[in-house]
């Protein structure tokens, strides 16, 4: 079998969480990648009663950051996703993240990190390629308590996937011509490895600072979206943004 080639991005909003797991289950059925599914949501059911040493409040300030935790207290599919993360976003709130969304969204993708003043997803997902009325919508969407699910296919199955997601309930369904940027590549051995939207947004220090953490993640399970959380983690410990958006200025208390 050939290598998968991510080549364009399929989203849409989906209702209610039944169809989530349903149209998870049929992408994944269909030859996509569990690494090339991005999902997000506000309103997720958990399948375990929360309580004990594990409390709402850890989960959110902590994130859930492995998928076998996430799968326990969401449901098995959600938890075949990677890098799945609990982040907050400005004019959106707490979201529930997994899959290659989530890295973008904790990192940099052209400088709209979550977290930063004035950049909430509507900023996130333009740089990333969408246009901006679409990203308007599918924020709005989000906050009424819908999920989103991104997609990332071969161009010559786009048509193919995009009826999958149309019949499994998606609404405002939206092609982009690329797939979600990554932070590497692979191995990220040196500077030039770090993709450029990235790399623009880190001082030199911030940069080796993220390498360092995200070939650590990698060796530990080889997981690039989990690596590159683990990753834009680091540097956000160590560093903050300064007056044009890169992570440059290291924290006082850090040592």
């Amino acid at each position: 079998m050939s290598e998968y080639q991510a080549e364009r991005t399929i989203s849409a909003v989906f209702k209610d969480q039944k169809q989530l797991n349903d149209v998870i289950q049929r992408l994944i059925d269909r030859g996509v990648p569990k690494d090339h599914i991005s999902v997000m949501g506000r309103n997720f059911q958990s399948e375990t009663r929360i309580a004990g040493f594990i409390t709402k409040r850890d989960i959110i300030l902590g994130g859930l950051r492995q998928g076998a935790l996430f799968g326990s207290f969401f449901g098995s599919l959600l938890g075949l996703l990677t890098g799945v993360g609990v982040l907050f976003i400005p004019f959106l709130g707490t979201v529930v993240a997994a899959g290659p969304i989530g890295a973008i969204l904790l990192g940099a993708a052209s400088g709209a990190i979550a977290g930063s003043a004035g950049a909430g997803l509507v900023s996130a997902l333009v740089t990333v390629g969408m246009p901006e009325d679409k990203a308007a919508i599918y924020q709005t969407r989000l906050e009424a308590g819908d999920f989103l699910v991104m997609a990332e296919v071969p161009y010559d199955r786009s048509g193919e996937y995009q009826l999958l997601i149309e019949s499994a309930g998606g609404e405002e369904v939206h092609t982009m011509e690329k797939a979600l940027p990554r932070a590497c590549k692979g191995d990220c051995n040196s500077i030039e490895d770090l993709a450029p939207e990235v790399r623009s947004h880190l001082s030199e220090e911030a940069q080796n600072t993220f390498m360092q953490s995200y070939n650590a993640a990698m060796k530990e399970n080889n997981d690039q979206s989990k690596a590159e959380q683990a990753a834009w983690e680091a540097v956000h410990q160590k560093f903050d943004e300064d007056e044009n958006g890169v992570w440059s200025k290291a924290k006082a208390n850090v040592s």
